[in-house]
């Protein structure tokens, strides 16, 4: 977790993976790699944050499931996320990455699933940008969803880039 007042981006993820736990470093593996990739983000300027905050929705490494790790820890994100984000007065967008982080803060204006939530991403802006995990695992989605390279990474790039964040 970072973040600054002066933080114009908000990155919501799930909760830490081993990699980023052992490390201690947000986003600190491919899945970092290919968020950073999507945003046209520098690491320089990713893990700057005065310009982009980072808060998971779970604080600790929730451990490994069957297909996966478990899910972020239930009680962290009603316990600090808005202590830390009434702190962050310049905020201009919010990623909500993954179901968790989307079903959080969009509730009831969730789609039916991700993908369509995530296809309908105009709807929440210009608050809010839903967006699938960004997880190597996660390719079957993007070959399945190729409107999301084609077409939305552009649209998140320009919204990026309005943000000035360089």
């Amino acid at each position: 977790m970072s973040a600054s007042p002066s933080a114009k981006l908000l990155i919501i993820g799930q909760a830490p993976g081993r990699k980023v736990h052992e490390s201690g470093i947000p986003w600190d593996d491919a899945s970092g790699k290919n968020l950073r990739s999507w945003l046209g983000l520098s690491e320089e300027v990713f893990y700057n944050p005065d310009k982009v905050a980072l808060v998971p929705m779970g604080f600790c490494y929730p451990g490994s499931g069957k297909s996966g790790d478990l899910p972020p820890r239930p009680e962290c994100a009603p316990l600090w996320h808005e202590k830390l984000l009434s702190k962050c007065d310049s905020l201009k967008l919010i990623l909500l990455i993954g179901q968790y982080a989307q079903r959080y803060y969009l509730g009831q204006k969730m789609e039916k699933n991700l993908t369509k939530t995530v296809e309908s991403y105009q709807k929440y802006l210009p608050k809010y940008f839903p967006l699938p995990h960004p997880s190597p695992r996660n390719r079957i989605w993007m070959k399945k969803n190729q409107w999301f390279e084609n077409q939305l990474l552009h649209e998140l790039k320009a919204s990026i880039e309005k943000l000035e964040l360089q």
